[in-house]
């Protein structure tokens, strides 16, 4: 019998290793990142890390991946640092000014992973240089997904989704005609209020809504999940990320976290990317893209798992996915408006000074306001994009008197 499917012989040629900057270090993603890293000796170098505020887990991480610079974002903490690193031959440097440094050091892959809007200008700063981008921030789309898009195109540069959802789907297409995508679906865990009643929603506290059944995340993500706002976010970026216009976009929730991603195509036919419910897969993929790495990350068993469940999102309960949404058809900058009133209002609720519903009714607040008064305008660059976003929050800001003190929101 003639064989149908050939597979190319396995690469025995070794490969030079593949230099790294790490963006948001000591975070969620970074963290796992740093793990994979170490389980591949000899297929890495880190040529630079970034952090925010800790200055002893940035020296910590700077060490344990050997790298040649540690960046921490607040000015504050580069005395720590600075002595943290010290007899290593690790430089330090604190300041936004050191994280775009960071993010310009040589490399071949700069993983983006800084939470929140902090992570868009070191970000987009390494696009701007041609660097291939591991992307983790959701901000940089959802804030500046125009302006974002339009750079990687002049760059010639790739965008690898680090996000399971997006990543699926990127491994779900294949090199597939853009043409021939019916939909695309991303998928919603429903997080630790997918029974919840709409009464009990509101009723919940910060440490019911960061008690995420799946996924180990950090605070702003994991509160997003709660309130399937992330969802939301992740429809937008991409939107913006596979230039799917928002009507070829759904939204499916699926208690399980096995199937993240699927792609139904105009022959009837679907693909799908599934696996464990551990980001130390779309990131290996990321960092291993065009070949696959060996990792240590969690097997997928089906015949445990036993059962897998989809569901239509309930906008009633979850009216922060309907926000989302709507911003996104209704466009104008409101993706932008959106992404920082809600940063504020989890900010808030965080600190207990609002209630679980009111996030989204806040950020639909906000929303109205910056159509009635034309602030809402789709953002020309990064520049306009993160403008907007610093009206939008101090705005949103106000409505709370103060949120003085370090934010609750970095990992």
């Amino acid at each position: 019998m003639d064989q149908i499917v050939s597979f190319s012989a396995p690469r025995t040629q070794a490969k030079p290793p593949r230099t790294i900057v790490v963006l948001g270090a000591t975070g969620s993603i970074g963290r796992s990142t740093a793990e994979i890293l170490c389980g591949a000796p000899g297929a890495f170098t880190v040529a630079a890390v970034a952090g925010g505020r800790d200055a002893l887990a940035l020296a910590a991480m700077a060490k344990r991946l050997g790298a040649s610079f540690a960046a921490l974002d607040d000015p504050k903490g580069y005395a720590a640092l600075k002595e943290a690193l010290a007899g290593t031959g690790i430089e330090a440097a604190a300041g936004p000014e050191a994280v775009i440094e960071a993010a310009l050091r040589p490399s071949d892959l700069v993983m983006g992973a800084i939470a929140g809007t902090a992570g868009v200008r070191p970000t987009f700063a390494a696009l701007e240089a041609g660097r291939t981008i591991a992307l983790a921030n959701k901000e940089c789309l959802v804030c500046a997904g125009p302006a974002f898009m339009r750079q990687a195109i002049r760059s010639g540069t790739r965008l690898l989704p680090v996000d399971s959802e997006h990543n699926a789907i990127f491994q779900a297409l294949g090199d597939s005609d853009p043409a021939t995508i019916e939909m695309m679906t991303l998928t919603a865990s429903g997080g630790p209020f997918r029974t919840w009643t709409r009464e009990q929603i509101a009723a919940a506290t910060p440490e019911q809504a960061l008690a995420h059944p799946n996924w180990a995340m950090g605070p702003k993500v994991t509160v997003d999940s709660a309130g399937l706002m992330n969802k939301g976010l992740e429809v937008i970026e991409a939107h913006y990320l596979f230039g799917i216009e928002p009507a070829r976009l759904d939204v499916l929730v699926h208690a399980q976290s096995i199937v993240h991603g699927l792609v139904a195509f105009t022959d009837g036919s679907v693909t799908a990317g599934l696996a464990a419910p551990d980001m130390k897969v779309p990131i290996a993929h990321c960092l291993g893209y065009p070949e696959r790495m060996k990792t240590a990350a969690r097997r997928l068993d089906l015949a445990s798992v036993g059962q897998l469940t989809f569901e239509r999102p309930d906008f009633e309960r979850f009216p922060a996915l309907r926000v989302a949404l709507d911003a996104l058809n209704t466009g104008r900058g409101l993706p932008t408006v959106m992404n920082a009133a809600n940063e504020i209002a989890v900010e808030a609720f965080l600190r207990k000074l609002i209630s679980f519903h009111d996030i989204a009714r806040i950020v639909e607040e906000a929303c109205e306001a910056a159509l009635a008064d034309g602030t809402a305008r789709e953002p020309d660059s990064i520049e306009d994009a993160l403008a907007l976003n610093h009206l939008v929050r101090e705005r949103t800001r106000s409505s709370f008197g103060t949120l003085d003190g370090a934010s609750l929101l970095t990992n």
